[in-house]
């Protein structure tokens, strides 16, 4: 068993992968999706379901990454926007090596800032730095480096 992809419904599918291309440098795994029919209404429950989108492959996991799918279908709902306390799926994380180098970079490329950079020690693990944004869609994205 394996953990495959985590999937982001997106207004601009374009727009958020270069987001996630230029900030995590995720790389695209071909093919572009461009999906539609019976089958894909059976398997997600809609009506006349089509969509567009691509599969980024993940920083830091060798030569079968999972991946980051992003889709725009041609029908979206609306949701609430999320906390970080709203129930179900709430944010997607990053190990990464410079938090405040990597924050910048998101916030110059269309993020929205949602807390402050933190650090904190975490008994018998280690010092925690981290920091929550909204991607340029408004979905929660956590960095986090460990010392």
């Amino acid at each position: 068993m394996r953990f495959a992809h985590t999937n982001i419904a997106a207004n601009d599918w374009k727009k958020l992968a270069d987001f996630y291309i230029n900030v995590f440098e995720c790389r695209i795994k071909p093919p572009i999706r461009n999906l539609e029919g019976e089958w894909l209404n059976n398997a997600t429950g809609l009506q006349n379901a089509k969509l567009q989108g691509v599969h980024l492959t993940l920083p830091g996991h060798g030569d079968n990454p999972p991946t980051l799918e992003i889709f725009t279908y041609e029908e979206m709902v609306e949701s609430p926007e999320s906390m970080a306390n709203s129930t179900g799926i709430t944010h997607i994380a990053f190990e990464v090596n410079d938090v405040k180098a990597i924050f910048d970079k998101a916030l110059e490329n269309g993020a929205t800032q949602l807390g402050s950079i933190v650090e904190r020690e975490v008994e018998n693990v280690g010092v925690l730095q981290f920091v929550y944004f909204r991607d340029p869609e408004g979905n929660i994205v956590e960095i986090q480096s460990w010392k």
